[in-house]
């Protein structure tokens, strides 16, 4: 890409920014789908800890949304019943399981300890891959991510780009407080394994309970200098 054509790609970012950082979180959500989008947009949801709370917004604006689930086949069974409740809850119509390709999961990790050897590579292979291939035709995609959950979101925009694809981040200035009103004010149910201290949810072989005072993404890879699976790029 030349540089005036950067350069215009950021302030048209920097516009969109200013035009969504200013709407409560649902506006910005329907905007994008609605306006920005339309036909265009994934959301993609782990269906962890807080995931319900973009979901029943997602459901009000257009229940047939497509929701992209990477099933990693090494996640919690309680994660698969709870992605299960909320899709019969809130009638998503228009959720796409995404799952690894059993090829490279024979070639690579055939005996299942790959994130033993090398986390990043089974990341890629179990979660990377799978959501590239699910958002081929999708012009932009929908995250949960949150400026509270951890250093490395702290700078996290409510809209961005990212390899040529808008990422909007309608939650992204929400704090721990407006996430438990929302579960509260609308009676949503909680992924079962919340009340254990487990406060963010990615696969069983990687996921630890969080001590009272840690950040919520700190009990992933603990032990490893590892933050992200990687489908949001380093420090995201």
């Amino acid at each position: 890409m030349s540089a005036p054509a950067i350069q215009r790609e950021a302030e048209s970012l920097a516009r969109l920014e200013a035009r969504l950082a200013r709407l409560p979180a649902e506006q910005r959500l329907a905007a994008a789908i609605r306006d920005l989008f339309p036909g265009r947009i994934a959301l993609v949801s782990s269906f962890g800890a807080e995931s319900a709370v973009l979901l029943h917004m997602a459901s009000r604006i257009d229940p047939a949304l497509p929701i992209l689930f990477l099933d990693t086949r090494k996640l919690f069974g309680e994660t698969l019943r709870y992605r299960d409740t909320l899709v019969a809850r809130l009638g998503l119509t228009g959720v796409i399981t995404q799952r690894p390709d059993a090829d490279a999961l024979a070639a690579e990790d055939a005996d299942g300890l790959l994130f033993q050897r090398d986390p990043d590579r089974c990341c890629a292979i179990r979660k990377g891959d799978p959501l590239a291939a699910g958002l081929a035709g999708f012009d932009a995609w929908i995250t949960g991510r949150k400026r509270f959950q951890g250093a490395t979101r702290a700078a996290l925009p409510v809209v961005e780009s990212v390899d040529g694809r808008t990422k909007v981040n309608p939650l992204a200035d929400w704090e721990k407080a407006d996430l438990d009103a929302y579960f509260a004010a609308h009676d949503l149910p909680r992924h079962p394994l919340e009340a254990d201290g487990f406060l963010s949810i990615g696969c069983l072989t990687c996921t630890d309970r969080v001590a009272p005072g840690e950040d919520a993404r700190a009990g992933r890879w603990r032990g490893q200098d590892k933050t992200e699976c990687g489908i949001h790029g380093p420090g995201a």
